[in-house]
């Protein structure tokens, strides 16, 4: 029984950790596109504005590659 217990804890945390990464994911994409839109609304793009999506967008690809492994 306590085999089955680890088994189910060990389930909750891979379903858990693969949920906060898909949050994570959305978050980033959110938050890209805010910079995004906000960087535009002026007319024009700055280097800190291009600096600020650059940054931004590393994050987000840096993001896509801690993805957890999920068993199933």
């Amino acid at each position: 029984m306590d085999n089955q217990q680890t088994s189910d804890a060990s389930d909750f945390l891979e379903t858990l950790k693969y949920g906060i990464w898909l949050l994570g994911i959305l978050s980033w994409l959110f938050g890209i596109t805010d910079r995004s839109i906000a960087s535009l609304s002026d007319g024009y793009l700055s280097a800190l504005d291009i600096i600020q999506l650059f940054t931004a967008s590393f994050f987000f690809v840096s993001w896509i590659f801690l993805k957890p492994t999920l068993r199933i």
